[in-house]
Parts: C-alpha cells; sequence; structure tokens
C-alpha cells in the first residue's frame, strides 16, 4: 500500500482535541449566507447551457438556450430572498459569513451596500457559481485572481476565506498558491478547523456541512418542510452542544437566499435562531472569528 496516499483519513482520531472558544462556550455557530444569484449557467453569461442545480426544479434538465423559469427561480433571491434573511439577521444581531460570487455580487450592488454596512464577512465563492471539476487550472486560477480582485473592489478589501463549492482538483493548490486566504472552506471532513501542510507551508481549513444546509429542500431525499429544516438543525446543535461539555466543536450552517428566504421556510430558521440564543456559552460568530482564534492559540496542532 502505498505510504503516499493524499487523503487524510485519520485527523484528530481518538485523542481528539481539547479546544476552548471564546468566554468559554461549549459551542461555536457560524452561519453561511451564500450569494449565488446572477452568476450561475446561464446563456447570457457565456455558457452553453442553462442552471440545472439547486433550486425548486429538482431534476432540472439543462436547455441549450435561455431558461426563463430557471432565471427567475435565481432571481427570486436577490429580488426578495436576500432582504428577508437581511432583516431577519439585523433584528436578531446575528454575525454572518457571506459566501459571495464575485460576479454576483457585482450585479447587484445594492445588495453590497446592505452587507458593507451591516459588516459581514465576504468570503470568496468563486468568480462563476459553475462546477470547476473538468475546468483547467490555469482557467480557474485566473477565475480566482478576478473574484479576488472584484470583491477587493466592491468591498475595499481582498477576501481572506474562500470556498468554490462546485470545486476542482486543482483548487486546493491554487490557494495554497495565492497565500492570501486565512482559510479555506472547501471541506467537509470534521467538526473542527484542522492544518493541511503541503511542501512546508500550512493552509487553515474550516469545514462547512452539506447537511445543516437549506440545500437539501431543493435535492432529493432532502427537507419537504421547514420543520423537517429545524428539527435537524436543532438536533445537530443539541449533540453538539452537549459534547461541549468537555469538546467544544464547532457547527456551520449554510443558506441560500433563494431557498430559506421563502416565505414557507424562513420560519424555520427564525425558530432556530431563537432556540440557539436562549442556550448560554454559544457563540454565534463569522468565519474569519473563528480562523483569527485559531491561527492564535491553535497554530502547532
Amino acid at each position: 500500500m502505498s505510504k503516499k496516499y493524499p487523503r487524510d483519513l485519520i485527523g484528530y482520531g481518538s485523542k481528539s482535541k481539547k479546544i476552548n472558544w471564546p468566554n468559554n462556550a461549549r459551542i461555536a455557530v457560524q452561519i453561511v449566507l451564500n450569494y449565488e444569484e446572477g452568476a450561475e449557467n446561464c446563456v447570457l453569461h457565456g455558457d452553453k447551457y442553462s442552471e440545472t442545480f439547486l433550486s425548486e426544479i429538482i431534476g432540472a434538465q439543462a436547455i441549450k438556450g435561455r431558461h426563463i423559469n430557471m432565471e427567475s427561480l435565481y432571481e427570486y433571491g436577490s429580488r426578495s430572498g436576500f432582504w428577508r434573511l437581511h432583516k431577519l439577521f439585523q433584528e436578531k444581531k446575528i454575525p454572518i459569513t457571506i459566501f459571495g460570487v464575485a460576479m454576483a455580487l457585482e450585479r447587484n450592488l445594492e445588495v453590497c451596500k446592505a452587507i458593507k454596512d451591516a459588516d459581514y464577512e465576504v468570503a470568496s465563492h468563486g468568480w462563476r457559481w459553475i462546477d470547476y471539476q473538468n475546468i483547467s487550472k490555469p482557467e480557474e486560477k485566473k477565475h480566482m485572481k478576478l473574484a479576488i480582485k472584484t470583491i477587493k473592489k466592491i468591498f475595499g478589501k481582498r477576501p481572506l476565506g474562500w470556498y468554490t463549492g462546485r470545486c476542482s482538483p486543482n483548487t486546493r493548490d491554487l490557494v495554497f498558491e495565492d497565500g492570501g486566504f486565512l482559510y479555506d472552506s472547501d471541506s467537509y471532513s470534521d467538526d473542527l478547523p484542522y492544518w493541511e501542510i503541503r511542501n512546508k507551508k500550512k493552509q487553515l481549513i474550516i469545514p462547512y456541512t452539506l447537511d445543516n444546509n437549506d440545500m437539501r429542500f431543493a435535492t432529493n431525499q432532502g427537507f419537504n418542510t421547514g420543520e423537517h429544516f429545524f428539527n435537524y438543525l436543532k438536533d445537530s446543535f443539541d449533540a453538539l452542544y452537549e459534547e461541549g461539555k468537555t469538546n467544544p466543536k464547532m457547527m456551520s450552517v449554510g443558506l441560500h437566499c433563494r431557498l430559506i428566504g421563502k416565505p414557507g421556510r424562513i420560519q424555520s430558521l427564525k425558530k432556530f435562531l431563537d432556540y440557539i440564543q436562549k442556550h448560554r456559552n454559544v457563540w454565534i460568530c463569522k468565519r474569519i472569528d473563528i480562523a483569527k482564534h485559531w491561527i492564535k492559540n491553535y497554530s502547532n496542532i
């Protein structure tokens, strides 16, 4: 068996690292709002086919031409969903991280102003909301640089976090090569951040989530009602909060403007926020806060 197997199947293992969050919190809860609307597959963006992923049309077929229904489902997120969610986060005083697709942000400067005024973190979600699996490394690198440049132009500073989502085998290499990201979230492999080391260079990885995620409203065997979503988030929180008596962990929650931003779903998110805010020793934070805390206190694990 090769000794150079590139995957890490062990992680912290049985020697689960005892860590401490600020103010001795038992759990760090981090809310991500993905902003993708206006950067998805669309012939208006130079693509051959329409988008098929994460909409109310489960199992949508790619159309060689404009898919007006798909376009309008995405438009709901930027026109209505974002503002409903923004109002909720402001009312509850919830700090969040935006996974912002640069092309999408560039198309809606009113949303960008709201993000900036609210002091949400903006991590880069790439230049386009497309699948990078089969895109060449030079082209993906070009897109990464364009995403960084665009976000810096809009918000006055470069993004310090990266998450492609539909990434390629080259994405992590490009993050290392860029050298300017405090963290990368293209991973789902742990309940704690961890370091990846390549050629004596370290990169902090803050895993994301595809289960505590409203995307399951738009996938097979997913959430059918807001109650399903609330119960799943509650169970995840309860399990990690209990573990946090001795081993504090992190809980990510992934959201999309066009999905959880619908009236029939947002109540489940509101219920969840109310639920966790009733608990003591809960650190609700941005992803960049976790990164800075980890870099300061756990740079050697």
